[in-house]
């Protein structure tokens, strides 16, 4: 199976190297990991005394911040690494200023993970939520470099729980602790013979419990909400938009007021949608401060703000429900105490499905369902404070996940 997943990893690099040529995305993925030997020489020394992380993506990143930021300020004398597989994670955060060092992961490689642990010789890797590479954690096992598992999430179609997966299972035996989000995770690991999980939570909700004790402030939001209600639509994709644009057009009422911050903030898309909106529409990079205000629907075509926008919302729409991935982040809004609406592909995620049974939360299936249900929270503001406040009491009550995991390491790593 080893000769099957070296051949599959070096397949695929292949495979990336010609879509560079017409995908962008893939474009980056090559361009970012050229020459990382020497990047990574010249970025850490010899001396250095390094903990790494690992990130998927940009969600997982979020995922890992809190415990980021706790790391840099109880060992201030190890330098922070974070690596990213995916361009949409590592272009987002790749100025972050709480890490030392922010890098692409060169392919699962056996010659690339032994060069990787030779320059970053890091004193721990924590992996975040998944992506368990076979090289990687091979040669973290011979350095004697433990490997930490953080708001993992453990499904019975794992690559470890099928047939052929002994060989996989294995590695992952290999890795130190697993701190997953619930206790199914933590029973089907146990299954295979692994005791080493701490049920633990997500840490995601350290990340919104800090978002809203840092109270967000921005000004153009206040300007254009004014003393009208807000519906903030956020991660929006096409499907969220036609629905979203066909209420905004014939049952929007004048006291309430919407922004978009859509996934894709290509300059064509965020045209045509402000196109196809026949209520008095600001583009934010595209307007200037009085169109802003004067506007009934603000598209914000940036990253970076939509956590701060949620604080401001009334009622929030959560993108996603109509792609194969599923809802996005429905953590961040409700924090705020305000209720929360999705479209029909929700069932990966467990908070949305936790928010849903509290009432925190309302699905919809089609545009009929949709118009009904947001009239009915629109008129009933009774309605919205019940749901935001159950939204809420659900992020409150849930346990510090960042500690825990701090605990861990302060028993497990030197801080001299």
């Amino acid at each position: 199976m080893n000769i099957i997943y070296n051949t599959f990893i070096s397949l695929y690099g292949t495979g990336i190297s010609v879509a560079a040529s017409f995908n962008p995305k893939a474009k980056l993925w090559k361009s970012g990991r050229k020459n990382w030997k020497n990047k990574l020489k010249n970025a850490i020394s010899t001396n250095d005394k390094v903990i790494w992380m690992h990130c998927s993506s940009l969600g997982e990143f979020e995922q890992g911040r809190p415990v980021m930021e706790k790391i840099r300020n109880e060992f201030p004398n190890h330098k922070l690494a974070v690596s990213f597989f995916s361009p949409s994670g590592y272009e987002i955060r790749k100025d972050y200023k709480g890490a030392d060092y922010i890098f692409y992961l060169p392919l699962d490689t056996k010659k690339n993970a032994k060069n990787l642990i030779k320059f970053l010789h890091p004193e721990i890797l924590i992996l975040v939520k998944y992506e368990y590479w076979y090289n990687l954690l091979n040669r973290l096992e011979k350095r004697k470099i433990p490997v930490i598992v953080i708001s993992a999430v453990i499904k019975e179609d794992n690559l470890f729980f099928r047939p052929l997966g002994n060989w996989f299972r294995q590695r992952i035996a290999s890795i130190h602790h697993f701190f997953v989000q619930d206790l199914d995770s933590k029973n089907l690991l146990a299954s295979i013979g692994i005791e080493n999980a701490t049920v633990s939570g997500d840490t995601r909700f350290d990340r919104v419990k800090e978002i809203l004790a840092s109270e967000p402030k921005l000004e153009f939001v206040e300007k254009f909400k004014s003393d009208k209600k807000l519906i903030v639509a956020g991660s929006t994709w096409s499907d969220d938009e036609s629905i979203l644009v066909n209420f905004i057009n014939s049952k929007l009422p004048e006291n309430w007021k919407v922004i978009f911050a859509p996934h894709n903030i290509h300059e064509k898309e965020i045209k045509s949608l402000a196109e196809k909106i026949e209520k008095p529409v600001a583009i934010y990079t595209k307007s200037n401060a009085s169109e802003i205000e004067k506007a009934q629907v603000l598209i914000v075509d940036t990253i970076g703000m939509l956590t701060k926008i949620y604080a401001y919302s009334d009622i929030s729409y959560v993108g996603g429900g109509f792609t194969k991935t599923g809802v996005h982040n429905t953590l961040e809004p409700v924090v705020f105490g305000v209720p929360v609406i999705f479209g029909p592909n929700y069932e990966k995620y467990f908070e949305a499905i936790d928010l849903l049974e509290n009432q925190g939360a309302i699905r919809f299936v089609d545009q009929f369902d949709f118009d009904e249900k947001m009239e009915n929270l629109i008129e009933d503001n009774m309605e919205r404070i019940r749901r935001g406040d159950a939204a809420q009491k659900y992020i409150q009550q849930k346990p510090n996940s960042t500690a825990l995991i701090m605990n861990y390491l302060n028993n497990l790593i030197s801080n001299p």
